[in-house]
């Protein structure tokens, strides 16, 4: 199993566990229990080829590390969740999402805090760390307590702290405003948004628990 790279140490951790094998035993449908159509794995790797319902897993989360390599086709754009819970109609009204995105190639692209390994219109990554479309890049999420990290290629690119004064003025700057408990959950989910066309390919993904 490849190591994480710099910023992995501090808090001891569990074995990392993968999340993709061919039944997809560790995912479900949001507010279900069945796998969405349109998802598959197929030696080893999750693919969507069109749009498709939301993913989240069975398990939840509190303060972990979560490993994956991703790609879109041109023009591509998904996300992956955490902490998210099934309080409200949507996934995203829960959950900080870490943006996957073709930059180049998508008008999300033009916006920092909507590109690429970008905490969804709250924090922005900096430009140029993100590969084209059609090319593998590294992601980690790494969350203790309050504290999150975004890592893409080998950099960590996002840094923040859930619930702090910026937090809170991010928010309620945003479109989330609406939703008084977003982010704040100390566990929930992951999950893998489905509803955008284009292609997702995602492997090596794996998780850790952080003690």
């Amino acid at each position: 199993m490849r190591t994480t790279g710099a910023g992995s140490s501090g808090a001891s951790s569990t074995e990392w566990r993968s999340l993709i094998d061919p039944g997809l035993t560790a995912w479900r449908s949001f507010r279900g229990q069945a796998v969405p159509a349109g998802w598959r794995a197929e030696n080893g790797v999750l693919y969507k080829d069109t749009v498709a319902d939301d993913l989240i897993s069975r398990d939840d989360f509190g303060d972990f590390e979560l490993a994956f390599d991703w790609k879109l086709t041109p023009g591509g754009n998904s996300g992956v969740f955490y902490r998210a819970t099934e309080e409200y109609d949507r996934v995203y009204w829960s959950g900080p999402e870490y943006q996957l995105l073709d930059d180049a190639g998508h008008a999300d692209g033009r916006n920092p805090l909507t590109s690429a390994a970008a905490a969804y219109a709250i924090y922005a990554p900096p430009r140029g760390v993100v590969k084209p479309a059609g090319e593998w890049n590294s992601s980690r999420i790494v969350a203790r307590g309050t504290h999150v990290e975004h890592w893409l290629n080998g950099r960590k690119v996002v840094d923040y702290n859930l619930g702090s004064d910026d937090w809170r003025a991010r928010v309620a700057a945003s479109k989330f405003h609406e939703y008084p408990d977003y982010g704040l959950a100390p566990r929930g989910h992951v999950g893998i948004q489905g509803d955008h066309t284009g292609a997702l390919a995602i492997r090596d993904l794996r998780v850790r628990v952080l003690r």
